[in-house]
């Protein structure tokens, strides 16, 4: 079969599982050119179009060529607009694939480094503390950061992995994530295989592990994780976790887990400020080369949420905008583009939560800063800290401070006390939710 039909009847496959609109913009000027054992290459007219290709659609456009000629292992791309001669072909690829593509042995992205990467207020400490993992791996063991989705974490734990690889070849590294950890114990398990699931995961050096909130209520792999954690704490080989929440705020997690994450070194990535918006937007705008006239990139940081993924989104979106007018990009564009690409969501003040819990509790504001053991005030105070911590992602410090100088412990205690208590009582859980409800109207 040439590369002409190989390509023809994967475009078939591929017409099927994407929008018409997503196929007439990213398909239709992309040309195959040839196959070289095993690796397809084909021809995009940019380098951006080669890294959305490789981001959004190279998965499924490896996996139909695979369903129709197995002997297909991977594609590589030619950028630019001319037609490669057949004396201009490389007899195989240029670098190797396993610096090209995810590692099966290590599951590393190599594309994920320290060299790109925007250091700010919101993340400088994970940022120190990984540096100081490269150089010293141990030293924080676990290391353990935490944060909302979108705000770097698996990019910093694999530049980690990369960069220590990079140092000692011979190491043997392993990212994975809790959920797929938890699939290969099940898989062992019903196969009665558990003893060498045991000896894959401690003949690693280092264990990188993202999402461990997805192994809430899973006794089973807790257990193994617990006694995995041991075996590498003892041997002084590095351990790094990530989650959406500080370890002490995940249910359904074993407390002698959370001691244990406790033991290391525990950070949390924060969202970025203005000034580090404007530094990534600016910094991705560039390596895109997105024309943009006037401040763009600052109306863009004022005005769409903090996430970094949903920020690169935006640009990405901008690059196909550009493509399709064949114009730079003005404040009026983007008036447009983040009407229709953001949800509307009003940001609420920290002030505002706190005058909305006081006035549902016949409380005044500045009562719940007060030091104080009356019950209906540590009560409603301990709401406040989590209704700030939970749906508006306020940090530790910050509410703690506020709450009258109060230490980050005592709010991450807070927090998980009400977590406990909506899960026992019903009254509990309807206070939360009505509250999030005058919320919402603000």
């Amino acid at each position: 079969m040439d590369i002409i039909e190989l390509w023809g009847k994967t475009m078939e496959m591929i017409r099927k599982e994407v929008s018409s609109a997503n196929f007439e913009m990213w398909f239709k000027d992309i040309i195959p050119e040839y196959e070289d054992r095993g690796v397809v290459f084909i021809r995009v007219p940019n380098p951006f179009t080669k890294d959305w290709f490789i981001d959004k659609f190279q998965k499924s456009i490896l996996r139909c060529m695979r369903e129709i000629n197995p002997a297909i292992r991977s594609i590589d791309y030619v950028v630019g607009n001319h037609k490669i001669r057949q004396s201009d072909k490389p007899r195989a690829p240029q670098l190797p694939i396993h610096n090209l593509y995810v590692n099966k042995e290590d599951n590393l992205n190599p594309r994920y480094t320290f060299d790109s990467f925007i250091v700010g207020q919101f993340n400088e400490l994970a940022h120190s503390a990984a540096i100081a993992t490269i150089e010293n791996p141990g030293i924080y063991n676990p290391l353990y950061l935490y944060g909302s989705s979108g705000l770097g974490k698996t990019h910093i734990m694999q530049a980690v992995g990369n960069a220590l690889k990079a140092q000692n070849p011979h190491l043997k590294i392993y990212y994975v994530s809790a959920d797929r950890f938890s699939s290969d114990l099940i898989l062992s398990i019903q196969k009665g295989n558990a003893h060498s699931f045991k000896e894959k995961y401690r003949n690693y050096d280092i264990l990188i592990m993202d999402d461990i909130q997805f192994l809430s209520g899973r006794d089973r792999t807790q257990e193994e994780l617990f006694h995995l954690f041991n075996t590498f704490h003892d041997r002084n080989n590095q351990i790094i976790f990530s989650s959406d929440k500080h370890p002490h705020l995940i249910t359904g997690l074993e407390d002698r887990l959370k001691t244990r994450f406790g033991a290391g070194m525990i950070v949390e990535v924060m969202e970025p400020d203005l000034e580090c918006k404007m530094a990534i937007l600016e910094t991705k705008r560039a390596t895109l080369g997105i024309a943009c006239e006037g401040d763009v990139c600052e109306y863009i940081a004022q005005n769409a949420p903090g996430s970094i993924r949903e920020l690169e989104g935006i640009m990405q979106t901008l690059v196909s905008h550009t493509m399709l007018h064949k114009r730079a990009v003005n404040i009026n564009d983007i008036k447009g583009i983040l009407r229709h690409t953001q949800q509307s969501k009003k940001k609420v003040s920290f002030e505002e939560v706190v005058d909305i819990v006081s006035d549902f509790y016949n409380l005044k504001a500045e009562t719940l800063s007060e030091s104080t053991r009356r019950k209906e005030i540590v009560h409603a105070r301990q709401v406040a800290m989590y209704l700030l911590r939970e749906d508006y992602n306020f940090s530790f410090p910050f509410i703690g401070k506020r709450m009258g100088g109060r230490d980050h412990t005592t709010v991450i205690h807070s927090c998980e006390k009400i977590t406990n208590e909506i899960k026992a009582a019903a009254s509990v859980t309807q206070e939360v939710e009505t509250l999030r409800s005058m919320l919402k109207t603000l």
